[in-house]
């Protein structure tokens, strides 16, 4: 299913895919109808239309491709910040669907027409879009290389970023707003401010390093890394056939991957690798032994030094503060 949508409104993408999965808003949500999948669609829009955001908490059973032009004013360049995975599986327990992988994506409006969104696939996420101006007077002051290429570059980039606790929890303050309906919108501002205050916190701890130019093609090819990474967890990476793969020199791939996610590429694999070691630990309730030998680990003493160098715990000592 393909959409093509002209943004210059704060809820034309929203009116847009109501119309296309055939339903309206009702208020300010876009409830997905049960034939086509599950849950809802909603946002605001503040300081005509220089601060929005998306609230998706839903799974559609078909493919979506959204076609969307910019038609806001020449001077209003916007940057989108996608906090991805953000809300909890609360939704349809059926197996074939699959959760977003938590992560934060910081990229310039015209990269998002690169992100698809596969049917089957929970979409539990705040898109967040900024005007640079409005950016600029919150964030310009801060002096960091990553920070001012995100705030002045004119060349298309994308950075990725973890999700915090501390975003986690604001949220789900957004998600469902204890506050009067009246109140609602300005609340969630507030919220969205403290979202992008948590990310630059994380984005200006990394190392100080120039950036280099990305081109559409590149962004493509370090996050086809990136996936291939996160669905293979239980091998590490062979850097020269990931290179090869994608017809890109090792150390260019090395460079621009580094880049973007702020971490190496068998450093990524790890943390990762580590944070489904948590995962299968806390709530699939597997022991050491089975998440080490699930995750590729021969020796386990081995894992459970690299998982303490990730979580701070051993994973038994982990493990045992969920099973007591």
């Amino acid at each position: 299913m393909k959409i093509s949508i002209t943004d210059k409104q704060g809820s034309d993408i929203i009116t847009g895919f109501a119309k296309a999965l055939g339903t309206v808003m009702t208020g300010r949500y876009v409830y997905i109808p049960k034939d086509k999948g599950e849950g809802f669609i909603t946002g605001f829009s503040w300081n005509d239309n220089q601060l929005r955001v998306m609230l998706r908490n839903y799974f559609l059973h078909k493919d979506i491709v959204v076609e969307c032009t910019n038609g806001f004013a020449e001077d209003q360049d916007d940057i989108i910040f996608i906090l991805n995975g953000i809300f909890p599986d609360s939704l349809s327990s059926e197996k074939q669907i699959v959760p977003e992988q938590p992560s934060v994506t910081i990229c310039k409006q015209s990269v998002t027409s690169i992100l698809d969104m596969p049917s089957n696939t929970f979409f539990r996420s705040i898109v967040v879009a900024v005007s640079r101006n409005y950016l600029q007077k919150s964030f310009g002051n801060i002096n960091h290389p990553l920070v001012e290429n995100i705030l002045n570059t004119q060349d298309n980039f994308a950075f990725d970023t973890a999700l915090s606790p501390e975003m986690i929890k604001v949220a789900s303050e957004m998600l469902y707003p204890n506050v009067p309906e009246i109140m609602e919108s300005h609340y969630c501002k507030l919220k969205c401010e403290e979202l992008l205050s948590y990310i630059f916190s994380l984005l200006v701890q990394r190392e100080s390093v120039p950036t280099s130019t990305l081109h559409i093609d590149d962004i493509k090819a370090i996050y086809s890394v990136k996936i291939k990474l996160q669905s293979d967890l239980d091998n590490p990476p062979n850097i020269a056939v990931l290179a090869k793969e994608l017809g890109m020199s090792e150390p260019k791939m090395r460079k621009l991957f580094k880049q973007t996610f702020g971490k190496g590429i068998f450093e990524f694999f790890q943390y990762n690798r580590m944070q489904e070691a948590a995962r299968l630990l806390k709530f699939e309730r597997l022991n050491v032994s089975e998440v080490g030998y699930q995750l590729g680990f021969t020796n386990l003493s081995h894992f459970s030094k690299v998982f303490e160098q990730y979580i701070g715990l051993k994973p038994k000592k982990y493990s045992s503060g969920f099973n007591s």
